[in-house]
């Protein structure tokens, strides 16, 4: 069965593409959760509508994501922690922390999911710290951590 995407599906497309699912997949999920509509001639059209728009926004957003990764690329941020003699800290320093410690030192608002820590930096020292602002645009930052 062929629909139109009204909302981006995992693993299935974006807003505005029109593709070909399963009638059940379509009938039992897509359709009454408001996620795709049955394509049709007429709604083809508003299907490249939905797509033209998605592309504007995506360019958009992407000029944003690079202007702040020329803000914050190579840069070192620095945030304090308490930490014991050894240099392990009491608590830890969260994608959080991070996100705050960039809009404060440097102006730059990232989304506190953007950046990429395994786990959260529970030492004292310099850790590079990736930030994917855009699925097409990532870039590190240095984060030292500095004892209290």
């Amino acid at each position: 069965m062929r629909v139109v995407l009204r909302d981006e599906v995992q693993g299935l497309g974006k807003r505005g593409d029109i593709v070909d699912v399963a009638r059940g997949f379509a009938r039992n999920f897509l359709l009454p959760s408001g996620r795709a509509v049955a394509a049709s001639a007429g709604i083809e059209a508003q299907a490249a509508s939905m797509r033209r728009s998605r592309d504007l926004r995506d360019a958009r957003d992407r000029e944003a994501a690079e202007s702040v990764a020329m803000v914050i690329a190579g840069r070192t941020l620095t945030l304090s922690a308490r930490a014991g003699t050894e240099g392990r800290l009491f608590g830890s320093v969260t994608t959080a922390d991070i996100a705050e410690g960039l809009h404060r030192q440097f102006g730059a608002t990232v989304e506190r999911r953007r950046i990429l820590l395994d786990e959260p930096i529970k030492t004292v020292g310099t850790h590079p710290v990736q930030v994917r602002l855009h699925p097409d645009v990532a870039t590190e930052v240095m984060v030292e951590v500095e004892a209290l």
